[in-house]
């Protein structure tokens, strides 16, 4: 398995990255190969720096770096030799496996739907975030953050995707999914969502338990999968994040709301697309950076995109 590591992603690149990227070497296997995508002069000198054997590592020369202030697209088709468009050329040619970065969400976007492209079947690729129950389970929420407006067709694929992933990669068997809305019932929300849940009720490759409040979230392990667009779903995130953010600041632990700590999942995965493509957040430490790779390794390992291709196959069929 090869891991392709943007070492130049991140407010703390590339110290940080490849301080992670030593970090996630130690707990994979043996066989496995971390391609690291950087200046190569500068990451050998870090490695030695740190220890490490320059061998261990596989090192992508890079030129350039796209920088989080930059127009996305402008700067993924000008900079052929940045860090991120030299990735998605590996990861498009088969030569990693996966490809992951704290760098600019945008330029991963436009690698992952103008180079990679999505699974045939997939109307819109998504995003989701883990986010913890007051039992000690962590559940998964999506779109956080790419569909701000979504049609219902959208919003029923968003759940086969996140049921997929709650499967294969939380090992939660057949998984509950849920609609957030403004109310339990049925009637209850607007017309994308009632329709939504006219449209669940009838796909049988998930296991669709109706609404669920806001105020419901954290409270039990009732649903394990929440479905909304990326306009609702970002706000979410958000004000869990600040939550998390604030009593941190305050030094206040709480074990509740260090669930919410990016730290611990490292990133998340863009789901529906062809090959496994992981963005993490902009402000990665290197234990941050050490568990997006890990989480990269467990979803190639997962055969994840497999399982989705056969899904959405299915559906065609």
């Amino acid at each position: 398995m090869k891991i392709g590591i943007d070492i130049m992603g991140g407010d703390f690149a590339p110290i940080q990255t490849i301080k992670g990227a030593i970090l996630a070497k130690k707990e994979l296997d043996d066989q496995d190969k971390l391609v690291l995508f950087g200046p190569k002069n500068f990451i050998s000198e870090k490695l030695i720096e740190y220890g490490e054997e320059v061998v261990d590592y596989q090192i992508v020369d890079c030129s350039q770096t796209i920088e989080m202030s930059e127009d996305p697209v402008k700067a993924f088709i000008a900079k052929t030799d940045s860090s991120i468009t030299k990735g998605f050329y590996y990861l498009q040619n088969d030569l990693i496996d996966g490809f992951a970065s704290a760098g600019s969400t945008g330029a991963m976007l436009v690698g992952a739907t103008k180079v990679i492209g999505l699974i045939d079947g997939v109307l819109r690729p998504c995003i989701s975030s883990h986010y913890p129950n007051d039992e000690g389970q962590d559940n998964l929420i999506l779109d956080v953050g790419i569909n701000s407006d979504s049609k219902p067709e959208h919003l029923v694929q968003f759940a086969q995707l996140g049921s997929l992933f709650a499967k294969h990669i939380m090992n939660k068997e057949n998984p509950k999914v849920a609609l957030l809305n403004i109310g339990e019932e049925e009637n209850k929300g607007n017309s994308v969502v009632k329709e939504a849940y006219q449209l669940l009720k009838k796909e049988s490759s998930i296991n669709f338990v109706g609404n669920v409040e806001g105020g419901d979230l954290y409270k039990n392990s009732r649903v394990d999968v929440i479905v909304c667009n990326g306009f609702t779903g970002n706000i979410v995130l958000k004000l869990a994040e600040s939550f998390y953010n604030m009593l941190a600041d305050r030094n206040i632990k709480d074990s509740f709301f260090e669930g919410f700590n990016y730290e611990n999942f490292g990133g998340t995965p863009i789901l529906g697309t062809k090959k496994i493509i992981v963005v993490g957040h902009g402000k990665s430490n290197d234990i941050a950076i050490k568990n997006m790779i890990l989480l990269t390794g467990k979803i190639i390992k997962s055969k994840l995109c497999e399982k989705t291709i056969k899904t959405f196959n299915y559906d065609k069929n």
